[in-house]
């Protein structure tokens, strides 16, 4: 599923190429992903608009439109997205596309059709409204708001740092990366961790995920240091060359080195 970062690149991406265009067309080729709204409805809605400017929080996508109103972008497991001119450079899975009026197309594609797209009013109230924590990469989410939010929490390191309600933008992949590059094991439950661990998980959070972004969430681009491009069956931990290993954690597979974050506390 595409992440904070991801989901930072997609805004990067839509602010490069489709800002302050006029929407001439919107075509939904699949129902499934609009949440609270029509086909028709949204159609009516958008066409004739622009994109102002985007806004991200967690993993969500906004776009602000020129009539002050905004467009939600989930991405769902395989979300993405594709500017093109030509329709032969189309995405095999476009699930909605807009054409705009100098002759180019940007296409929302979702093999799995688990994404969802709304418009909506505020941007702040659907955060209040989904009941979303702070972004993880949020200026004014410091340690103390960090500690405040995990700490004393029974849940485990992985479920903690992945429940969008506490912190929002954190998923499978990069809640392993995070707990790697600190030490932790993913089983570990947070009220036994101390301050300094705290700590450092915040830290390691805030590098792991503005790495990532730097690195526009490419896996084969990450440092060799990082575990993401070894999390597969066979292997092995980029730090002492063991076998890395796989637990369920809350229903999700959790990558970890035994050597280098010890067993569960």
């Amino acid at each position: 599923m595409p992440e904070l970062p991801d989901v930072e690149v997609f805004k990067q991406y839509i602010d490069a190429t489709s800002l302050h265009q006029k929407v001439k067309d919107v075509e939904i080729r699949s129902r499934q992903i609009l949440e609270g709204t029509s086909a028709q409805k949204l159609k009516t809605e958008l066409e004739g608009r622009a994109f102002e400017s985007t806004q991200r929080h967690g993993k969500h996508l906004f776009i602000q439109l020129d009539d002050g109103h905004w467009l939600m972008l989930h991405f769902g497991m395989t979300g993405d997205l594709k500017y093109f001119k030509d329709m032969e450079k189309d995405t095999p899975h476009d699930r909605l596309l807009f054409s705009f009026s100098n002759g180019y197309h940007l296409a929302y594609d979702s093999q799995r059709k688990l994404g969802e797209v709304e418009r909506i009013e505020d941007v702040e109230q659907f955060v209040e409204e989904r009941e979303l924590g702070p972004d993880a990469l949020d200026p004014d989410l410091d340690f103390a708001a960090f500690k405040k939010a995990l700490a004393g929490r029974r849940a485990m390191a992985k479920s903690a740092l992945m429940n969008q309600q506490i912190i929002a933008g954190i998923g499978n992949v990069y809640s392993d990366e995070i707990l790697f590059q600190a030490g932790v094991h993913p089983r570990t439950k947070m009220n036994q961790l101390d301050e300094e661990t705290l700590a450092e998980i915040f830290n390691v959070m805030k590098k792991v995920l503005r790495t990532a972004i730097d690195c526009r969430a490419d896996p084969d681009q990450f440092p060799e240091s990082y575990i993401i491009p070894h999390r597969h069956g066979d292997g092995k931990c980029p730090r002492c060359g063991g076998e890395l290993k796989r637990v369920k954690v809350s229903g999700r597979s959790a990558y970890y080195c035994p050597h280098c974050q010890g067993e569960q506390r």
